[in-house]
């Protein structure tokens, strides 16, 4: 069997299961946003309209005779209304009683006063704010869901010698999958055989892929937790070069995306102390309000004065107690603020985090493609024993012309325009070194390129000088690869996604502006996080942290500092994100689902 033909049916990832997103009454939001008649775009559409029949009716408001205006008030009522009348009706249906409620009874009470253009004003900005909230909604919700695409649907499970085409969601606890290279991972495992370099990115968010190897044995480390992070693996990373055998330690409801996705669905469906704080309001004041006023259109009843005297005092109360000013004034304040953000290339979703950035105090960063590029540069190029800097870096493009791991490409990329016109040797016979690195041959001589312990052993051991120039390197977080051509070493390539130019600058001005704490928040390891960190002028740097990590980090963050901002771009960070006061993603570099959970995007 083909390894194409074995992966059959594994390009559509799995689904996930996630919370309910709830809608502003706080119930499960389950009408189809897209795709019904009458969902978040049709509610879109209606807002618009009712916004458009509103303003034709102003402009038309003393020139043309007086029926015409109040036809396209009268539009703008049923436009502006509808959906605001079918979630008032829902409200009650569910014995609550909403702002909703109050809107609607507060613009018909505006018709009957004659204010048919204030009425049509007020359901207007509140359709098209509600509309805005469930369409983003929606988003949120697709965003979420496609979180468990990561996850193939089909996995490669070993009967003694048999290979099975199954089910992901068949895998039990301690069956055998096979992963081909270059390939998603279906499970949580422990790698029982093989060897090759995962892309963890998708998962903790580390820039550079991370070598696996063969646990020694393959019922070692029952407790997958414990697991080292050599024998390790995650369902939706991605699989290098080498073909692995992987027991797997959870199951694909229990596994490490899966969780991922119910934080996020979690967290967006958490309301916060503001809202809870209107909920509560909105319970006692509608009810009151809707009382009094029927009290005052019975008034007639015990004194003198006729219905309609009554009536319109009722109605009068009605629109003077409703929120129609804040209703009116607050989206247009958030309006212009959000505007304005937006021509400096920000994208704030709604005015709840544009309140909620004032009373931010500290800002958490992920590292990788937020604070750093996101990608690796060759940074440091050392020859040694009498080798010359094009001699190093020839011998090594050469050789990693023919990898495909990320580091390679750095060296090839970086390596190629440091020589400039320089000549690269031909390079034959290369072939990977699993897990430690590569080798080839160069006019016939042995040339080994890789990490410091594949030359731990053998006939020429490192020299104490290169030993020492090694450690340097690593302890200020570069990924160090070191290069022997026959028994002669030539010096050490030091490898690490860099920061960007402007944050150290971005975090100077971040304090000016009263931000107290500003920490790193990084799957990568902590000695990486520490470098990076130390470099750019942050107060604390937490490596090594996944997603669930990176969120109890967010929420020391909020006892410790109040008002808590993360700043990313990847899945791993959604979470974190879902569990700031604000979470702020990087526009054009962040994954879709950053993108969606986030409550401010960084477009330009």
């Amino acid at each position: 069997m083909s390894p194409s033909s074995m992966q059959k049916g594994q390009a559509t990832g799995a689904r996930m299961d996630a919370s309910p997103i709830r809608n502003r009454a706080g119930r499960p939001h389950q009408h189809d946003h897209e795709g019904m008649l009458f969902g978040a775009r049709t509610e879109l559409y209606f807002a618009l309209a009712s916004g458009a029949a509103l303003a034709i009716g102003w402009l038309l408001e003393g020139r043309a005779p007086p029926p015409t205006p109040l036809l396209f008030y009268g539009a703008a009522y049923l436009f502006g209304g509808f959906f605001t009348a079918r979630e008032a009706l829902d409200n009650l249906r569910h014995r609550q009683f909403k702002i909703d409620t109050l809107m609607l009874v507060a613009a018909v009470g505006a018709a009957f006063l004659n204010a048919w253009a204030e009425g049509a004003l007020l359901l207007f900005l509140f359709s098209l704010g509600h509309a805005l909230e469930n369409w983003a909604m929606g988003r949120a919700k697709r965003a979420i869901e496609a979180l468990g695409h990561l996850t193939p649907e089909r996995a490669m499970l070993r009967r003694g010698d048999a290979v099975e085409d199954v089910a992901v969601a068949d895998l039990k606890i301690g069956d055998i999958i096979m992963v081909w290279p270059n390939e998603r991972l279906p499970a949580d495992g422990v790698v029982v055989a093989g060897a090759s370099a995962v892309n963890q990115a998708p998962i903790t968010g580390e820039s550079a892929p991370v070598e696996k190897q063969a646990a020694a044995s393959a019922d070692a480390y029952s407790d997958f937790s414990k697991a080292p992070e050599q024998h390790r693996v995650f369902a939706g990373t991605i699989n290098g070069s080498g073909a692995l055998d992987v027991r797997v330690a959870r199951l694909a409801t229990e596994s490490t995306l899966a969780r991922i996705v119910r934080m996020v669905a979690e967290a967006e469906a958490e309301r916060s102390p503001t809202q809870k704080f209107t909920d509560r309001f909105e319970r006692v004041f509608v009810p009151v309000v809707l009382v009094l006023v029927g009290a005052l259109m019975l008034a007639w009843t015990v004194i003198d004065e006729p219905f309609a005297a009554s009536f319109y005092r009722a109605m009068a109360v009605l629109v003077a107690a409703s929120p129609c000013a804040l209703a009116i004034s607050v989206p247009s304040a958030v309006l212009s603020g959000i505007a304005r953000a937006a021509r400096g290339g920000v994208l704030v979703k709604g005015g709840g985090p544009l309140e909620t950035l004032g009373a931010v105090t500290a800002i958490a960063f992920d590292k990788t493609g937020t604070l750093t590029e996101g990608k690796p540069y060759l940074t440091d190029v050392k020859p040694l024993f009498g080798a010359t800097e094009e001699e190093l870096l020839a011998v090594a493009v050469a050789i990693e012309h023919s990898s495909d791991h990320p580091l390679a490409g750095a060296i090839v990329r970086d390596g190629a325009k440091r020589l400039g016109e320089t000549p690269v040797p031909r390079a034959e016979a290369v072939e990977s070194i699993t897990g430690k690195g590569i080798q080839g041959r160069i006019d016939g001589a042995v040339v080994q390129i890789g990490k410091p312990g594949l030359f731990e052993t053998g006939p020429a051991p490192m020299p104490n000088e290169l030993r020492l120039m090694v450690t340097n390197l690593e302890s200020s977080g570069r990924t160090v690869m070191v290069v022997r051509r026959g028994a002669r070493y030539l010096g050490v390539l030091g490898v690490m996604d860099t920061e960007r130019p402007a944050a150290k600058e971005t975090v100077v001005r971040l304090r000016r502006l009263g931000i107290r704490r500003v920490v790193m928040l990084s799957g990568d390891n902590q000695r990486v996080a520490d470098a990076v960190a130390g470099s750019i002028g942050l107060d604390q740097a937490f490596g090594a942290l996944m997603p669930d990590e990176k969120v109890a980090a967010i929420n020391t963050l909020k006892v410790e500092s109040g008002g808590v901002a993360m700043i990313g771009d990847g899945v791993n960070d959604a979470p974190a994100l879902a569990n700031a006061n604000v979470g702020v993603a990087m526009g054009a570099a962040g994954s879709d689902v950053a993108l969606e959970t986030a409550d401010v995007a960084l477009m330009a």
